[in-house]
């Protein structure tokens, strides 16, 4: 209850202030419309005619919860679950290049760390290189892996899956860079005495203890993946997928889809990252790192 109750109070003042948000913002295109038919309106008429506007400035709470439950679980119960208007196909569009650019670009992040760790050579010339990529804007990007990959005909799931490889290899590579630094000289002078070689060195202690820092790295892998996915979504002309469906709502006002598909990204990306967390759990509580 203790843990709860403060989580409630938070969520509480956050809709408390999205409501009066909404209120504020969409309150003069009410008063614009009542100007124009000669009425004057009382603040309780105000108030009700803002927080339900077909095209608000800003949509309230129950506004975003009734898009969410209309192309979600109204369309699943209806059996229309991945049709096209469904935010759960436009979801599923989003999550596999997701998961096939965080697979590519953890892939990668480990690699890269293990040569970072074993050779000086890597550690002084690619990983100034590995950090200098990520002072690129994705958004600069992301239209150029697109097109270029267009012209030599691959299309679909592999360009938006590159463009999530690039977000998510650098935060990997870093963690797990740290984890294979992270025991002290203390623990590999005891591994020399035992006269053990490199790989088990490698096997038996730097990566138990890479660990920790592998799982918290691949948490903000996952996020920054399913950013790339959504980013590489946005050229495309707002055919399929979570991106699409927040440029087709950009294209025609459509503020309610744009924030339905907003919390349809964060909920997607909560549930992976929490999947990763109990992955996380399970593993180090199997090597006995954790409770």
């Amino acid at each position: 209850m203790r843990s709860v109750l403060p989580i409630l109070t938070v969520v509480l003042a956050i809709l408390a202030l999205w409501y009066g948000a909404a209120v504020a913002l969409n309150a003069r295109w009410t008063l614009d419309q009542a100007a124009r038919a000669g009425q004057e309106l009382t603040l309780g008429q105000i108030v009700s005619d803002t927080l339900q506007q077909e095209r608000p400035k800003l949509p309230a709470p129950h506004q975003v919860g009734a898009e969410l439950w209309k192309t979600t679980g109204a369309m699943a119960l209806e059996g229309r679950a991945f049709s096209k208007r469904s935010l759960i196909y436009h979801g599923w569009v989003t999550l596999s290049a997701t998961l096939l650019g965080f697979a590519i670009g953890a892939g990668a992040g480990i690699l890269l760390a293990v040569g970072i760790v074993h050779n000086r050579a890597m550690d002084r010339s690619v990983m100034p290189w590995a950090i200098a990529s990520q002072t690129i804007p994705i958004l600069a990007i992301a239209p150029m892996i697109i097109v270029v990959l267009n012209s030599i005909g691959i299309t679909g799931l592999v360009p938006k899956a590159i463009i999530s490889a690039y977000l998510s290899f650098f935060p990997v590579a870093v963690g797990m860079v740290k984890g294979l630094r992270s025991p002290d000289a203390m623990d590999l002078d005891l591994m020399k005495t035992w006269g053990a070689r490199a790989g088990q060195v490698f096997w038996k202690l730097r990566w138990p203890s890479s660990m920790p820092y592998l799982f918290t790295s691949l948490k903000v892998a996952m996020a920054a993946s399913l950013v790339g996915a959504i980013v590489g979504e946005l050229p495309t002309g707002a055919i399929r997928g979570l991106g699409a469906r927040l440029l087709a709502g950009s294209y025609y006002g459509q503020t309610v889809q744009i924030w339905s598909a907003l919390f349809g990204a964060a909920i997607l990306a909560a549930l992976l990252v929490g999947l990763v967390g109990l992955a996380q759990r399970i593993t180090l509580k199997r090597m006995g790192m954790a409770r």
